[in-house]
């Protein structure tokens, strides 16, 4: 990942040195696609440069578990499961994103983190605080840049999850339809990265790797195989879905051998 982020930069730099305001880079990657460590690495590296770097991660706005509970009787049982779009506050992600340039000592911007261990934000109090614009700002996700699918896809269920516990298609055109509202977010991306995985079943299997380590170091809420699965099949539909469009809607697309090695980098 060092030198993936050294050359995604190399690219980006002098867009991000000529901007007036903080640029807004989105970085997209199926579970397990190495995005988060990306980011990380591509923060170093421009923090290095001289530019003041924030990493904001679309993961972290999550809605708390309360509120994914009031969406499962409300709505649909399958919520409250965190990860498809609509259990993320997207509201609350584009007011951060607003506010950046104008951040202060005197008026800090803070931005949730979310407790996957156990599932729900942290307290607002020890929320991270912004005291300065950033150059440059790193949001990473795993939906980001994704289109609501056409009606005609989802009348198929993608998987025995989606055919016995959304048998009438209520859920996945829920989420479907609340894509929509995620659209004004990937319209202020300066530029979108895809990190494109070989398919789904390596996807599942890269997950699978990260979830064996947390099982391996006795970590809360670690899931088993079968619970991993599950989990997994909430986000199939979608992920194949990016897996077939994102890269022509990618600004640069890195593709990726089955063991996470860069194989081709394009850009628009």
């Amino acid at each position: 990942m060092l030198a993936l982020a050294g050359r995604l930069l190399d690219h980006y730099a002098e867009s991000i040195a000529r901007a007036r305001r903080p640029w807004i880079l989105g970085l997209s990657g199926l579970q397990g696609s190495g995005k988060s460590t990306l980011a990380r690495e591509m923060k170093a590296q421009a923090e290095a440069r001289g530019w003041h770097t924030v990493v904001l991660s679309l993961d972290d706005f999550y809605y708390a578990r309360s509120d994914r509970e009031a969406l499962a009787q409300q709505v649909h049982p399958l919520l409250r499961t965190r990860g498809v779009p609509g259990t993320h506050e997207i509201e609350l992600l584009m007011s951060v994103l607003a506010a950046l340039p104008q951040a202060s000592a005197k008026l800090p911007v803070t931005h949730p983190r979310f407790d996957k261990g156990r599932d729900t934000r942290i307290t607002p109090s020890r929320w991270p605080r912004i005291t300065r614009p950033p150059k440059l700002v790193i949001v990473e996700g795993w939906a980001l840049g994704i289109r609501p699918q056409l009606q005609a896809a989802l009348a198929t269920p993608a998987n025995a999850l989606e055919r016995d516990e959304d048998p009438d298609g209520s859920w996945r055109h829920w989420v479907n339809k609340q894509l929509r509202s995620y659209q004004p977010l990937w319209r202020k991306f300066d530029a979108l990265i895809v990190l494109q995985a070989p398919s789904w079943d390596i996807v599942r299997r890269w997950r699978g790797e990260q979830e064996q380590a947390l099982l391996a170091r006795h970590a809360p809420l670690a899931m088993d195989a079968a619970a991993m699965d599950r989990f997994l099949a909430h986000f199939e539909r979608l992920s194949r879905h990016a897996l077939a469009t994102l890269p022509a809607l990618a600004d640069t697309c890195v593709e990726f051998d089955t063991a996470r090695q860069v194989t081709a980098i394009t850009h628009a």
